[in-house]
This record gives structure tokens, sequence and C-alpha cells, in this order.
């Protein structure tokens, strides 16, 4: 059990051995969970993955990626497919914006 002591200002100082066991470095934020009556503390960051995680699980499988390369396949295709958009874009965009040649 680990203790701290609450300032005027309602700010304690995490306790060494706690900054480690939650990998908080400084700067670091953390979150205060209330669960069965008790008020946990965690790394910000790591419950923001944890949530990530569960809002993805079984996207892979609805995608049919099966390996990682099957992933940097996708990422790759799916960057080119924004590159030739972009392509598009600018060969397509407002003839009346930007410089346009003097006149005769």
């Amino acid at each position: 059990m680990e203790l701290a002591k609450i300032t005027s200002k309602g700010q304690i100082t995490i306790p060494i051995k706690i900054r480690r066991k939650l990998n908080l470095k400084d700067g670091d934020k953390v979150v205060f969970i209330e669960q069965n009556g008790k008020v946990v503390i965690e790394n910000s960051t790591r419950v923001a993955l944890m949530e990530a995680q569960e809002a993805f699980k079984g996207e892979a499988e609805r995608l049919g990626l099966k390996t990682e390369q099957d992933v940097v396949d996708m990422i790759k295709q799916i960057r080119k497919e924004l590159q030739e958009e972009k392509s598009l874009s600018v060969k397509f965009s407002d003839p009346f914006s930007g410089s346009r040649p003097p006149r005769p």
C-alpha cells in the first residue's frame, strides 16, 4: 500500500512504485475510473489503447486480413488511392484559382 498527501489545491504526488507500475513519465496523464465502489488510477494512454483495441475487435476478420502482410498491402492500396484522388483534384481544380496567364 502506498500513501500520498493531498495539497490545498487537491494535488497529489503519485508514489514512484505506482508510477513505475503504470509506466508513467513526466507529462503523462492519468484517468480515474470508478469500479465497484472504488476509484482506480490508470495510465490514460493505456486505457485509450485498450479502448481502441476493443473498438477494432473483429475488423481484421471482417476485412479478410489474416497476416501482417495483408495489413501492409491494404495500407499501401489505400495510400495509392488517396494519392490518385489528390492528383485528380489538382488536375481538375478551379481554373480561376491561383495565378492566371497575362491577358494579350
